[in-house]
């Protein structure tokens, strides 16, 4: 066990294995109750703690972190681990790619994964090869001489679906790691250790907290000797780069989280709704959405200036840079300079909230009118 890292499980919390995972996001993250002991995790702000207890120091561990990473490694089927946003746990995942070693990733992906393998690549420390997700035979025969497998399902934005049981035991068997992001599914659609992943990240901002308020990241690696080592590493990289989240940040994450099995119902149901509605909108040429999920892509008849027309025409939606919170939210993606060619310039993404479907469809639809 690392100096200062909190043993893993915590015998304080109540088992939940019996529970639906509907249930278990309430009920994950809490110690056994007593008399007089508050119900919800404690916001623990200290920095300094008495020696001789579990934690040393605050770099390397928090109980408001251990009650967030409890519940998600649980939800994950794995241990997980908290970090400052998203790319701080991606950064932490891509270290675990030796120096001059071989990635292979989604030609299209989050923008943060695209620019920063190709900032690896640009400086001779990586090299990097792209593929397209959903050609399973391309991907598998990516994979020799390979150090480590990214993946996407569903992709940004694209929302392309890879085969994970057939890639991630591809990769298994010619020993190379492999990394999923299940931002877009959470564990409540997906999970991804179960496959076979030995690592999968979080951008926690997005659905896990789901209010737009927070930064956060997380990883989580599968509970198997080979998952504690990759645990280890990571916990390490996190300690010593200093990419540790406030403890504020993780309390109002896990308060999300027990929302979380309804927030995705909703979002779910709504985009389903919204995904057949747009299919028959003479402004809308193209829907992407996998059938599942809260996130829809379209591409909007007219190019890159009628799908910006469209996002700045709505008053309901947000137009913001963000996905997975209460609110809906819509982008053209390409607006972005790091953003991958092969996203469509007339592309808007689409994050799904929980208002009223029919709300959601009337500005909208008025939207894709003026376009």
């Amino acid at each position: 066990m690392t100096p200062g890292q909190p043993e893993h499980p915590d015998p304080k919390h109540p088992d939940t294995d019996h529970l639906s995972p509907a249930t278990r996001v309430v009920a994950l993250g809490r110690e056994a109750a007593a008399p007089g002991q508050q119900v919800g995790a404690p916001l623990v702000l200290s920095s300094t703690y008495h020696a001789g207890g579990e934690v040393m120091y605050a770099r390397s561990g928090n109980p408001t972190w251990s009650a967030f990473e409890q519940a998600l490694g649980d939800l994950e089927g794995g241990d997980a681990l908290v970090f400052a946003s998203g790319m701080a746990a991606v950064s932490a995942a891509l270290s675990l790619l030796p120096h001059g070693g071989t990635v292979v990733a989604p030609d299209a992906a989050y923008n943060g994964v695209v620019a920063t393998l190709e900032a690896r690549e640009a400086e001779g420390s990586a090299t990097v090869r792209r593929v397209d997700v959903t050609d399973t035979a391309a991907v598998i025969d990516a994979l020799d001489g390979a150090d480590l497998l990214w993946l996407e399902s569903p992709t940004n934005p694209l929302l392309e679906v890879a085969d994970l049981p057939a890639l991630l035991g591809a990769a298994r068997e010619r020993g190379v790691l492999s990394v999923v992001d299940n931002t877009f599914a959470t564990p409540l659609l997906q999970r991804p250790l179960e496959h076979g992943a030995d690592v999968v990240v979080h951008s926690v901002t997005k659905y896990l907290a789901g209010h737009s308020d927070v930064l956060l990241g997380a990883v989580v690696t599968a509970s198997t000797p080979t998952g504690h080592a990759l645990h280890e590493r990571l916990f390490t990289h996190r300690t010593l780069a200093g990419a540790i989240a406030g403890p504020m940040e993780v309390w109002l994450a896990l308060r999300g989280l027990r929302t979380l099995h309804l927030r995705v119902e909703r979002a779910q149901a709504s985009a389903r709704e919204l995904a057949t509605r747009l299919a028959s909108h003479r402004a809308v040429t193209r829907v992407r959405h996998p059938g599942w999920g809260g996130i829809v892509s379209i591409e909007v008849a007219g190019g890159a200036d009628a799908a910006q027309r469209v996002c700045e025409s709505t008053h309901l939606w947000v137009y913001s840079t963000s996905l997975g919170g209460v609110e809906s939210q819509l982008e053209r993606r390409r607006r972005i300079p790091s953003e991958p060619p092969q996203v469509p310039e007339n592309l808007v993404r689409l994050s799904v909230g929980i208002e009223d479907v029919d709300d959601l469809w009337n500005d909208l639809s008025q939207a894709l009118d003026q376009a």
